[in-house]
């Protein structure tokens, strides 16, 4: 299979498993990362999901060129047509812009080798993104008369220094995990033989904490990055007031004066 899953215990696993293509993604490959990102969003006893590559050369390398080329219809049909049918005759991005899909569950991407294209989009869209020490980031698409389509330009003048994203984004420069960490593009840089693990142990401490509280917190970054800080502080609290009364709130600070780990139950 392209994607294989894998759940340990509230952690959902996934792995992009094109390594002879680069992990680069066909239409199909698409359609399945989006079917399994959304059991993830769905499934309540899935907490965190961490997205991987298989290999050591690539996390992904984006589209597979060679198998997403122009359809014969235009794009205007292509555009309102319904999804299936728009990813069929060549809107393929909207299978992997995962934005559109509004999880509010945390996302950590552990990055392998290369995230070009496509594929440092996917990185993007995560919450958390740790890089093995081998990683590459780029946007390349100029290099091929386009422009990135899943939110490339806008996430990453988001993440990172204006005149550093639009170096990368008018050259289709890479740049290596040691400057993807010095710009704060990546939370941290591991060994390769280390970089799954740790994002595991990652995902397991944030899988620890309060579930309503966590999504809470994915939502406020999700929904407060355009409001004016008025308004944002006003939306935290709503959510705090959303939260006071819960039963895990309530075991949480129980917990605490019984010096006692907190057994949350999503209530």
């Amino acid at each position: 299979m392209a994607i294989e899953t894998e759940r340990r215990d509230r952690v959902f696993l996934i792995h992009l498993n094109r390594p002879e293509a680069l992990n680069a993604l066909d239409i199909a490959s698409m359609r399945e990362l989006n079917e399994r990102l959304r059991e993830f969003r769905d499934d309540p006893e899935l907490l965190v999901a961490v997205l991987t590559g298989a290999g050591e050369r690539a996390f992904c390398t984006g589209a597979d060129l060679k198998k997403t080329l122009p359809p014969q219809t235009s794009f205007a049909e292509a555009y309102f047509a319904p999804y299936e049918q728009s990813v069929d005759e060549g809107l393929y991005v909207r299978a992997i812009t995962i934005s559109e899909l509004r999880i509010n569950k945390p996302l950590i991407a552990a990055v392998n080798g290369h995230a070009l294209g496509g594929g440092m989009e996917i990185a993007l869209d995560c919450d958390v993104r740790i890089a093995s020490d081998n990683a590459t980031f780029g946007l390349p698409e100029a290099r091929w008369a386009s422009v990135p389509a899943v939110g490339g330009v806008s996430k990453l003048l988001r993440a990172v220094p204006r005149a550093v994203a639009m170096k990368m984004i008018l050259t289709g420069d890479r740049i290596d995990a040691a400057e993807a960490h010095r710009i704060g593009l990546v939370s941290e840089v591991v060994p390769p033989d280390r970089l799954v693990d740790h994002a595991l142990e990652v995902a397991n401490r944030i899988a620890a904490n309060g579930p309503l509280a966590v999504k809470s917190l994915k939502t406020l970054s999700q929904r407060t990055g355009d409001l004016p800080l008025t308004e944002s502080v006003q939306l935290e609290q709503l959510l705090w007031g959303l939260l006071r009364d819960t039963e895990d709130r309530v075991e949480g600070r129980t917990a605490f004066a019984e010096r006692r780990t907190p057994e949350y139950r999503g209530r």
